[in-house]
């Protein structure tokens, strides 16, 4: 067995595709703590979503994302109680998709060079948990609600300073975690 193949089925053991679920269960469940602010609601579920890419790395913590996106397109009520194939056309369609690649960029970002730093993490947190999904997400919003991008840009201010406190809750709950389990991230 080569190298790359057995990278590839350590990375799908049962172990590691548990804990893509339990991640893709915190999504879920966070993304029910919301507030209503207009087409797309203030919620929590960034914050998972950046403890999935921190936790398991790039490509468990992206999976965790899709995993939740797979059920939910389903028609499970699991993103803030909505499910089905109209959230994907929805306001909130882009942010969605920013999730994806955004626990994907916090994994390469967190998991670069050795062990924990949490400067590293916090600037994964902020790139992937808070940038990556305002580019998907900002202008998807603009084209479904008909809007210029300026008007759903400025209609995004409303995020940051919840997405900034979510990103400092990240960083500390990582490095608490890194503290206390260590075997809980995913191995290099």
């Amino acid at each position: 067995m080569n190298t790359s193949t057995k990278e590839r089925t350590r990375i799908f053991d049962n172990r590691s595709l548990a804990k893509v679920a339990v991640f893709a269960a915190l999504i879920s469940v966070l993304s029910f703590i919301r507030i209503a602010v207009g087409p797309v609601p203030i919620s929590l579920e960034n914050l998972a979503v950046m403890l999935a890419g921190v936790v398991l790395g790039p490509w468990l913590g992206a999976l965790s994302v899709i995993l939740l996106l797979a059920l939910t397109a389903l028609g499970l009520p699991l993103l803030g109680g909505n499910g089905g194939l109209a959230l994907f056309v929805s306001p909130t369609a882009g942010y969605l998709l920013g999730f994806v690649i955004g626990a994907f960029v916090i994994g390469l970002i967190s998991h670069s060079g050795k062990g924990f730093n949490i400067w590293k993490t916090a600037l994964a947190c902020l790139v992937g948990g808070m940038l990556i999904p305002y580019i998907f997400g900002i202008p998807v919003t603009a084209l479904v609600i008909d809007q210029p991008i300026r008007t759903a840009a400025y209609s995004a201010l409303v995020f940051i300073p919840g997405d900034i406190m979510k990103i400092v809750v990240a960083t500390l709950v990582t490095s608490a975690l890194w503290k206390a389990y260590p075997a809980a991230f995913a191995q290099k």
